[in-house]
Parts: C-alpha cells; sequence; structure tokens
C-alpha cells in the first residue's frame, strides 16, 4: 500500500519564503560600517525603542520584581532540568590521550568558545524558555562571556520574564534590542561586548537569514525555518490527545507544518474532525495561527504499517517526533532523522518546548536528516594534539615523506626528512615515493 494522503498540504515551509537576503545584507553592512550609532538607528526604526540597550544591575533588578513568584519557581525548575541534562550531556566529552604507534601520543581536548550570542525571541510570543536553553547550556559549557539579546516592546522593554530567565541562567549582559540589529551588535562586538564566537537562538526570517549571512566568521546552531512537528500513531493512541498535540504546535505560525502519520484511518478520521473545534476554542491569534498552519500545512497520512510509518517519518525528517503507539522501545531503534523525540503519551513536545531539560533549538524543514540539535556540545571545540619520542616520530616521519612525494608536495616531504637526518643519523632510509 502507497502512502494515502487524507489531507495534503497545498504548502510547504518554503512556499512563501520571502527573499529578504538583501534587506539583511544592507542593514549587517551599515551596522558593521556605523558601530553603534547605526545599531542605534535601526533599534528605533524596527523595535520602536528608546530606552537603554544594554540592562543595567538595576534595570535587570527592577525587571525581575516585576516577575510573579509562581513563574520564578517554573523559570527555576525548568533551568534546573536543562543544567543537569546539559551537564550530563557535557561529561559525554572528555579530554583523552591515545598512543597511536609506540612513542607518538595523540590526544583531544574539549575547550568552550570565549563568547557566546544567545537570541531569545519577544515578538509574537516572549520566549522564556529560548532564555534559558540558549543561556543555561553556553554557561555549562564554559564559555566566558554570554550576552543575551531579545526584541524590547515600545515604551515597555524586553518582557521582564526574559530578562529574568537570563540573568539566573548565567547571562553576563542583557540586550534590549531585536532582529538583524540584536543579531549584528553581538557579532560586531557593539556596545562594549566582546565580539560572539557563536550565535545560538531561535528568531524569525531575518534573524535566520542574518545568522546564515555571518555563518563562517561566526559559529552559529543551525538555520532554523518554520517549526515542525510530526506523529506517528496507531490504533492505541487516544485521538483527541494526538489532535491536542498537533494544535498545540500549529500555533506557532501561520506556516508551522503538522504532520499525522498513521496506519489506522479511523484514527485519521477522528483526528481530522476533532482539530478543526480544537483551534476555534483557542484565544484570537493562536487561532489564526492554528488555522493557518492545519489549513495550508499540515498533513495526515495513511500508511500500511508500522514499517512504512517509520520511513515516512524519516523522510520527513521532522523538527520533533512523537510516537503515541505500542512496543516504543521498536521505533527507539528504528527511527533515525528527527530533532527530538518524544516516546509515548505521558510526554509532549510542549515538554521540551518548556521545561523537561532537553533543548528546544531543533533542526527544521529537513535539517535533522543530517544534524541534531542545540546542545552543550555546540559550544565546545574539539580540537587535537601530539607529541612524539624521536623512535615514535620515525615510522610516521617515513610514511609522511614518502605519501607526500607521491602526492608531489615536496615540502612536506622535507619536514620529515629533515627529523630522520638529524635523530637517525646513521642510518638511510627510502623515502622516495616509488621505492
Amino acid at each position: 500500500m502507497a502512502r494515502e494522503y487524507l489531507k495534503k498540504a497545498s504548502l510547504t515551509s518554503k512556499s512563501d519564503a520571502s527573499d529578504v537576503h538583501d534587506t539583511v545584507v544592507k542593514i549587517l553592512s551599515d551596522i558593521e560600517a556605523g558601530g553603534d550609532e547605526a545599531a542605534l538607528e535601526y533599534a528605533a526604526k524596527f523595535d520602536q525603542y528608546d530606552g537603554n540597550i544594554v540592562l543595567t544591575p538595576e534595570e535587570i533588578a527592577a525587571a525581575c520584581a516585576l516577575v510573579p513568584e509562581k513563574l520564578k519557581q517554573d523559570i527555576l525548575f525548568a533551568h534546573d532540568n536543562v543544567k543537569r541534562f546539559a551537564e550530563m550531556q557535557k561529561s559525554t566529552v572528555a579530554d583523552v590521550e591515545y598512543e597511536v604507534v609506540p612513542g607518538l601520543i595523540a590526544g583531544q581536548k574539549a575547550i568552550p568558545v570565549d563568547a557566546a550570542g544567545c537570541y531569545a525571541p519577544g515578538g509574537r510570543y516572549s520566549h522564556v524558555a529560548s532564555a534559558i536553553m540558549t543561556v543555561t547550556t553556553a554557561k555549562v559549557a564554559g564559555c566566558k562571556h554570554i550576552a543575551a539579546c531579545s526584541p524590547p516592546r515600545p515604551g515597555v522593554g524586553i518582557a521582564p520574564a526574559i530578562v529574568y530567565a537570563a540573568h539566573i541562567c548565567g547571562a553576563d549582559k542583557i540586550i534590549a534590542m531585536g532582529g538583524v540589529q540584536g543579531v549584528a551588535a553581538m557579532t560586531f562586538g557593539l556596545f562594549g561586548l566582546p565580539k560572539a564566537n557563536i550565535l545560538v537562538g531561535p528568531g524569525n526570517q531575518f534573524v535566520a537569514e542574518a545568522k546564515r549571512i555571518l555563518f563562517g566568521r561566526v559559529g552559529i546552531d543551525m538555520i532554523a525555518g518554520p517549526t515542525d512537528s510530526l506523529i506517528l500513531a496507531d490504533e492505541t493512541a487516544d485521538a483527541h490527545i494526538v489532535a491536542t498535540d498537533l494544535v498545540s504546535q500549529a500555533e506557532h505560525g501561520y506556516n508551522s507544518p503538522v504532520w499525522l502519520v498513521t496506519d489506522n484511518r479511523k484514527l485519521a478520521n477522528e483526528v481530522i474532525d476533532i482539530v478543526p473545534d480544537l483551534i476555534a476554542d483557542l484565544p484570537e491569534i493562536n487561532r489564526e495561527n492554528a488555522a493557518a498552519a492545519w489549513r495550508d500545512y499540515a498533513e495526515v497520512i495513511l500508511c500500511a504499517d508500522r514499517e512504512e510509518m517509520a520511513a515516512t517519518s524519516d523522510d520527513y525528517a521532522p523538527e520533533h517526533l512523537t510516537v503515541q503507539a505500542k512496543d516504543l522501545e521498536w521505533w527507539l531503534d528504528r527511527l533515525t532523522c528527527y530533532g527530538s523525540l518524544f516516546l509515548g503519551e505521558e510526554t509532549t513536545v510542549s515538554y521540551g518546548d518548556k521545561a523537561a531539560g532537553t533543548n528546544h533549538v531543533l533542526p527544521t524543514s529537513g535539517a535533522a536528516n543530517y544534524t541534531g540539535g542545540l546542545s552543550v556540545h555546540k559550544y565546545m571545540k574539539i580540537v587535537t594534539w601530539q607529541r612524539a619520542t624521536r623512535e615514535g616520530s620515525k615510522p610516521v616521519a617515513e610514511a609522511t615523506a614518502r605519501i607526500a612525494r607521491l602526492e608531489g608536495m615536496e615540502g612536506h616531504a622535507r619536514a620529515a626528512d629533515v627529523r630522520l637526518a638529524k635523530y637517525f643519523p646513521d642510518e638511510q632510509f627510502d623515502l622516495t615515493a616509488n621505492g
């Protein structure tokens, strides 16, 4: 049985991709040339904010005081989970050394980058969780300086909960600037910041394009498009919970794809019937986003069996992948392409988005085919080193000289030759390419 589309998307996440490249290039060029002043001009234009850009300790304290105690406790809970998970991840990378041949020692070191720039969106929604996810992992990695940047609202500034989250998670500076200008400020080291070595965090298409253009002169976590989610469900799944989970992710934006893949036609039809009512019950902005996403981007796919379901999921390589089906271990072993996996009804993408501990900055638009999401490892450089005794150097020098000559790289060969001549003056070596 071929895949049967009970609901087919009329658009994809790339269908309406705006050509923002030229706009972003101009903004970046202007700010790089004009520095703080140019960044402030763009901030006034786009953020419509004329307050302080780098928050003072007093401003941070004032913002934190506005956050309700219950919300503070929730942020602290999420931070603790993300921190402990990041610490576990960091423990999987060790400084090691290995004797490749007798007398030749090679090793690796994990070195955190000096300066991280963390972007937390603050437009349509205040992404408190993004501040937690990005700043916490940078802190655990050991970055010496962490800047957190978020769009201020006119006459208000950054949402107090974002300020509180960035502060308690370890941000050294909090920057009230959004969009391309915020990314540029961290990259170019404006307003007294050190130049960022890596930029992380989600954002709109302008932020994503800025990161893409700047990649190379600065590291990035990934180039992110609209968020997407896929649910694998069999006859054991609860249609109402499946539908709720789909709607919860569709509310991200009008172009956020959600997909249901199942081998049970009855479940599929029930979900299709339930979703519109769940969307209609959302607040206005959430409702508008979810309705457009479901109408234009959502798909419901009927497969013959669980193997075809898994193959379909791997083809889509979703950012978020949920399994609501029996035999969860089979799915864990079989599935290979996803940003983050949620096994069983008892967990949900929303947990990962907010407080479970795994990171919510994840690959979108099929990028899970080749990369995972943000982790403590993204802030770390895995570098190598070597040292050798003279005896240990001997066989490596011989092989190096001959390989280099075969390649036509005589200078490389002679760097090996001189060592053999110095260390073993009484020995003769055949160092020709065709000896």
